[in-house]
Formats: structure tokens, C-alpha cells, sequence
């Protein structure tokens, strides 16, 4: 796996917000690069579910306990605080029910850490404002007809269905288009403009 070096912006600032030595659910961990950089660097008790079985096969070559399962339809098996970190991760817009996803991943850890592309981001704004079409961009590469994301949302989106499901945030970064993170706070209108993707720690309230 990689190094520390390697690692995404968005894993590290997830990786950043998680205690040494959780209990750590990794939801759409995908190769498991983040999963191996907390059991490394946070000595963490990791557990994965991937839903593609390449996924699985490299976390599971790895050295990574990882299994096979889907968001939208497993995480209700979990009980309740089962971990201390429940993390979706660049996921949460490809499930069929955001909000149940949201809430289970709440209800599973004492803590959840979702990170999500953002639909408001200016560059995403002028793209459909100038050319009529469903834009593409890095964090948003496919076209309207092939995309797994099928709930996209902007930042503010996902701040006021937390007030809805009374979720509480209790930290907030959006990174833009350079890869600078910043803390989003009061600035949401900000963050909403200009951040291309963010990660929010929540809790129940």
C-alpha cells in the first residue's frame, strides 16, 4: 500500500479528525489506501466493506479485514456504536437513500465522517450556466447518462439535511480546486462556492 506521501487531501483530512487506536468501520473503502494508512499511522481496529470484489481482493491481499457489502442495503445489520468512526467516504451521493445512509452511519459510530463532491462549485456553476449540459469535472467525471452518482448535492445541501435529521457537525473542511483545505464554520456560502469537495465529522445530537 502507499505511504503517507501518497494519500489523497481528502483521506488525510479524514484520517486527520480520527483518534489513535478507534475502532474504525471504512464504508466504500475501495483498495483500502485509507484503511492501511490508519492501521499504520493510528493504529486503529479497521474493518472494511467494499462493494466491488476487486475492492475486496486488494484489501484483502493487503493484510486489510475487509468484506464484501453494500451501503445502501448492510449497514443496518450493525448494532448501534458498534465502532467509534463510521466513514463514507466520496460515496454518500452514489447511495439510493442518502438520508437512511446518514442515519445508520450516525446510529454505527459515535462519530461518522462523510466526504462528498460539490455540486455548488463555481466551476460546476459557470459549466451548466454556459454550455446547457450536466458538467464534468475531476471530482464529477462522468456523463449524465453513465454516472454512479445519482444524488449530487451541494455542501449546502448536506449541512441542511443534518439540521433536518438532527444531526450534529461538529467539524468541517472544504478543500478547492488547488488542494487547500479550510474550515468552513459560518463561511458556508463561502465553502459552497468555492470548495470542490469537503469532509464533515457529525454526531447524533
Amino acid at each position: 500500500m502507499s505511504g503517507p506521501s501518497a494519500i489523497r487531501i481528502d483521506l488525510q483530512l479524514i484520517a486527520d479528525m480520527i483518534e489513535p487506536g478507534s475502532r474504525v468501520l471504512d464504508i466504500g473503502c475501495e483498495d483500502g489506501v485509507l484503511l492501511d494508512y490508519l492501521t499504520q499511522f493510528k493504529q486503529v481496529d479497521g474493518r472494511g466493506i467494499e462493494l466491488s470484489m476487486e475492492g475486496v481482493r486488494a484489501c484483502v491481499a493487503a493484510g486489510l479485514s475487509v468484506i464484501q457489502g453494500d451501503a445502501d442495503t448492510d449497514l443496518e445489520a450493525y448494532p448501534d456504536n458498534a465502532f467509534d468512526y463510521a466513514i463514507l467516504s466520496q460515496t454518500l451521493q452514489a447511495t439510493r437513500r442518502p438520508d437512511h445512509v446518514l442515519a445508520h452511519l450516525v446510529r454505527i459510530g459515535r462519530h461518522a465522517i462523510v466526504s462528498v463532491p460539490n455540486f455548488g462549485h463555481w466551476r460546476v456553476r459557470l459549466y451548466l450556466a454556459a454550455h446547457g449540459r450536466m458538467p464534468r469535472s475531476r471530482h464529477l467525471p462522468y456523463s449524465w447518462y453513465d454516472t454512479p452518482n445519482i444524488h449530487l448535492c451541494t455542501l449546502k445541501d448536506l449541512v441542511y439535511l443534518c439540521r433536518k435529521m438532527n444531526i450534529a457537525i461538529e467539524r468541517s473542511v472544504s478543500v478547492n480546486g488547488y488542494g487547500v483545505p479550510h474550515r468552513i464554520g459560518s463561511n458556508l456560502t463561502v465553502a459552497n462556492l468555492f470548495g470542490e469537495n469537503a469532509v464533515f465529522l457529525l454526531t447524533r445530537r
